[in-house]
């Protein structure tokens, strides 16, 4: 774990409080509680269906709870982030990389700055070469993603999450989520977006949120994992010990057996 600055409150930097989400009649989680302090990185597990999703979206600020509370560095999120004036910093790195086609790699990693500070262009560029240096790109920054590999695209959000923000309060880091960040990569291309995650947290100073199926994502990307079925909270503890509990959720999560508490998904 990354230690506090000096003078940076050594608090969590998210936390969860019984959090609750219902649509209707049906219960997506229910009374969810984990907390994260700075330079933690944490895996949501769990089936298809079983709430994983709509935890990043509650931590992105896109969706409110219909219970309990969501605290960011500290503070009681009440609204939904298009409404708050000055929001978290919270960066959500989708599983396709989402980077518009129009705008070229400086523009899009720069994108935040561009359209929210006040920095001289010189300086905007000094950022995003950066940031692009930290995932192994320079030099592409006047090219366009449709002139990119799917690899170098799904890189290049990375940087984009890591762009420096300077109007952000002073000790108070991103939060960082990562929706399925390797899905449908191989194996080579996985480990190379799992050490970003470590590495783009790390860089950050902030904390990390990662929801995967993939095995080698959990165990190389994450710290800690939490186990999620049925919108509860099965399981919570150290990647090591994931690896070895005999908590029926987990072993069945981490065997892929059809025998266990967890029914299949029709298909």
């Amino acid at each position: 774990m990354t230690e506090d600055a000096p003078g940076v409150p050594d608090g969590p930097v998210l936390e969860l409080d019984g959090v609750g989400m219902r649509w209707g009649s049906n219960t997506v989680l229910d009374d969810f509680s984990l907390s994260l302090r700075r330079g933690e990185r944490l895996a949501v597990v769990g089936p298809s269906g079983t709430g994983k999703s709509t935890v990043l979206r509650i931590l992105a600020g896109l969706l409110l709870p219909t219970a309990g509370e969501v605290r960011l560095h500290g503070v009681p999120q009440h609204y939904l982030r298009l409404d708050q004036r000055h929001p978290p910093d919270v960066r959500l790195v989708f599983q396709n990389p989402a980077l518009l086609g129009s705008l070229t790699v400086r523009e899009n990693v720069g994108f935040l700055l561009y359209r929210h500070s006040r920095l001289p262009e010189a300086e905007i560029r000094e950022r995003v070469n950066r940031a692009l240096e930290a995932v192994g790109l320079s030099g592409i920054e006047e090219r366009l993603p449709g002139e990119l590999s799917g690899g170098m695209q799904k890189r290049v959000s990375f940087a984009r999450a890591l762009i420096e923000d300077p109007s952000q309060p002073v000790g108070q880091h991103p939060i960082l989520l990562f929706d399925e960040p390797t899905a449908g990569l191989d194996p080579v291309a996985c480990t190379r977006i799992e050490d970003l995650i470590v590495t783009t947290t790390q860089m950050a100073a902030g904390c990390s949120v990662v929801v995967s199926h993939v095995m080698s994502t959990i165990v190389r990307s994450a710290e800690r994992v939490a186990m999620l079925y049925q919108g509860h909270l099965q399981w919570l503890g150290s990647v090591q010990d994931f690896g070895h509990t005999d908590n029926p959720y987990v072993v069945q999560f981490r065997t892929g057996s059809l025998s266990g508490p967890m029914q299949p998904a029709e298909i």
